[in-house]
């Protein structure tokens, strides 16, 4: 049933002009996912901090009502009992109160069967969403610092170029910021996710080193779209994990709507269920910046140093003794005061030359290694058979055969088996 002329000028409020849609990027389809798309574009672009939009968890773009902070729990409350009352009314609706008949259009509107049963489905559904459109602002002209560096690092590992605007959606390119759940630096790695990657340990995080990071993401969102063989899932298993995102195109194969829409991973809810919508929407925007803000003048390119760079390109594994360089000093030097040699150094390090950089940290030392499970063993840099071999308290020749090696030569990465 259609009811007409009783919309409130609430629903006029939330209407966006139309414009004409962007074109989609290649290889980043939006089909069956445009309200999501709408929806995320509405709050990167309309709504404010003190902006609290109260809507349907699933049908995100099913908007009721929009409040500030301190009307927070009022403005749920009262959603829920036009919702409510709405159900109680369902087979009669001339009857509703004029908010009650507003929501009941909007509801029809989005293509719900009106039915009880569905407004009750829709009451355990209410979510509040804050809106970010200063923050998104402040990080298109924060990206002016980064984008070109990162572009230059995603394509050099074979990841398309766009998905240098994913931070975006991560930290707003703040270097510095921190999650609830310990996500760090402008790609939002978590420290378990880092170390896979990076060294994260006390006195070096290199979540916190734009250049490194940005490698690290690379690598990550490169291995996603392997295993995934889909630029949504790949983008999506950022945020979910790629393990979760197998299992999502096992059960539902790899169009995104569909799997948003039937995929029931235990943790896949409101957060992953919109991360890609929420870039898709977020490089809209960014496409089309001054239409929505009007002219900005974007952060000068940072200059990547020679040290950052090279960093970037050979972060540091293993867990051995580190020291950060001090002005004036040499590789020889710290070679003599740490009792190693300069080519030890320099493969610990990854090192193209003896050129080194106050502020750089260095690794002085493998440390213990790493385990790898199974009674296997992580070779690092500078490890030797026979070091591998005393420090375990076997033989060389045992450890050969254990892992069918056919002379002494091995390499940092590799597993071997050592019980």
């Amino acid at each position: 049933m259609k009811i007409f002329g009783w919309l409130l000028p609430l629903f006029i409020v939330l209407a966006i002009p139309p414009v004409s849609a962007p074109a989609e990027i290649p290889g980043f389809p939006e089909t069956g996912l445009e309200d999501r798309i709408a929806f995320w574009e509405k709050v990167f672009t309309i709504y404010g901090k003190d902006d609290l939009i109260i809507h349907d968890t699933e049908r995100v773009n099913l908007i009721y009502d929009v409040v500030d902070g301190n009307s927070r729990r009022s403005g749920v409350a009262r959603v829920r009992r036009v919702l409510n009352e709405v159900r109680q009314g369902i087979d009669a609706p001339e009857g509703l109160s004029a908010q009650a008949r507003a929501y009941y259009q909007r509801i029809e509107d989005e293509g719900v069967n009106m039915t009880a049963g569905n407004i009750a489905v829709l009451l355990n559904r209410v979510h509040v969403q804050r809106g970010i459109k200063e923050r998104f602002r402040e990080g298109i002209i924060r990206s002016g610092r980064y984008l070109p560096y990162f572009e230059e690092v995603l394509e050099s590992e074979g990841v398309p170029r766009i998905l240098a605007l994913l931070p975006l959606i991560e930290s707003s390119y703040q270097n510095s910021a921190y999650s609830h759940a310990g996500a760090a630096g402008i790609w939002q790695f978590t420290r378990s996710t880092g170390r896979l990657f990076m060294r994260v340990a006390r006195g070096r995080d290199d979540r916190l080193n734009p250049a490194i990071a940005t490698r690290a993401a690379a690598k990550l969102l490169r291995g996603n779209y392997q295993h995934l063989q889909s630029w949504p899932l790949a983008v999506t298993a950022y945020n979910h994990g790629r393990g979760g995102m197998l299992r999502a195109r096992r059960q539902h194969g790899s169009d995104m709507a569909e799997v948003i829409r039937n995929y029931k991973g235990r943790t896949f809810k409101y957060a992953s269920k919109n991360f890609y919508p929420e870039f898709v929407a977020a490089v809209r925007v960014y496409q089309d910046y001054e239409r929505h803000f009007g002219p900005l003048t974007l952060d000068p390119p940072q200059d990547f140093s020679a040290p950052a760079v090279r960093m970037a390109r050979a972060p540091l594994d293993g867990d051995g003794e580190t020291i950060r360089v001090r002005p004036g000093d040499t590789l020889s030097a710290i070679a003599r005061r740490h009792g190693t040699s300069i080519r030890t150094l320099m493969a610990l390090n990854r090192l193209p030359s003896d050129r080194i950089f106050a502020g750089e940290t260095l690794l002085v030392s493998a440390g213990s290694g790493q385990a790898s499970g199974n009674g296997g063993y992580r070779v690092q840099w500078g490890d030797t058979l026979s070091r591998i071999a005393r420090r375990f308290g076997i033989g060389i020749r045992e450890l050969m055969e254990r892992n069918g090696l056919r002379n002494s030569r091995i390499y940092a990465g590799q597993v071997l088996m050592i019980r």
